[in-house]
Parts: structure tokens; C-alpha cells; sequence
């Protein structure tokens, strides 16, 4: 079972569309795990964003996702990582998917709404970062052997 962190980052939370983004994640059959509404620190943005320092968009980027609050959550399920990055749709808008999240609600790279988890191991890694091990929520639903296989 793969874990994403799934941010709706501060455009995504000020134009009202948190529930939008749990409702197709929801859809899809992916599991909610945790989630926290918060402003993010300053700290948790340069350490998230680590990658990026040093390149021109930096300061920008961290600036952007700590001027207001973002929904953090976690998301499982089987081929999470895929499935999430999917129904968010490409980095740039335009290149999105008709019917994914950013292809029906955004128009440019620096205000896409939301961040995903790009692989497992990032997954595990950003989790770690956002969420204490016992705010993860251990749960099964009914619904779940109509969705997963195994």
C-alpha cells in the first residue's frame, strides 16, 4: 500500500477548493490517513522545498506557501503515487488532462493548487515531515474489497 502527501496549497485553499480535491481523491478509492489545516512555518517550507534552493523561483516558492494556510493530508491505496499525481493532472496546467484537478481549475505552474508525492520513497519521506507517526490513522472501510484486490 503506497502513502502520498497531498498538500491543496494556499490558491487551492483560497479559492475554496479543499473539498473538491478530497472529493475526486475520495472517488478515486484512495484512503484519507491524516490531515491538518495549517499555516505552513517557514521552517517546514525550506526544509519541504529543500530541493529547490538556490534556483531563481526559491524565495518565491517559499514566500507563496507560507501566505496562507494549506490542507495537508496523507492518501493510501494501492498505485497511490500514480493515482494522485494522475487526478491532479501535469505541473503545468496546460499540459493537464482534461478532467484531472488542475486541467479544470488552474491556468498557470505557480498557482497549480496542489503538490503529490512523486514516488514512494518521497511519499514516506514528506509524510514524515508533515505528520507525527500517531496522527497516521490506522483504518480500514467496508467499501475497501470493492476497491482494492488484495
Amino acid at each position: 500500500m503506497e502513502r502520498s502527501l497531498v498538500l491543496v496549497k494556499p490558491d487551492g485553499v483560497q479559492r475554496g477548493l479543499v473539498g473538491e480535491v478530497i472529493a475526486r481523491l475520495e472517488r478515486r478509492g484512495l484512503r484519507l490517513v491524516a490531515a491538518k489545516f495549517l499555516q505552513v512555518p517557514t521552517q517546514l517550507a525550506e526544509t519541504h522545498y529543500a530541493i529547490h534552493k538556490g534556483k531563481p523561483f526559491y524565495d518565491g516558492l517559499i514566500a507563496y506557501i507560507t501566505s496562507a494556510p494549506v490542507m495537508a493530508m496523507v492518501w493510501e491505496g494501492p498505485n497511490a503515487i500514480a493515482a494522485i499525481r494522475q487526478t491532479m493532472g501535469a505541473t503545468r496546467p496546460w499540459e493537464a488532462a482534461p478532467g484531472t484537478i488542475r486541467h479544470d481549475f488552474a491556468l498557470e505552474v505557480g498557482r497549480n493548487l496542489t503538490h503529490a508525492s512523486d514516488s514512494v520513497e518521497n511519499g514516506a519521506a514528506e509524510t514524515a515531515l508533515w505528520f507525527k507517526a500517531e496522527e497516521l490513522v490506522e483504518w480500514s472501510r467496508d467499501v475497501d474489497r470493492w476497491i482494492f484486490e488484495k
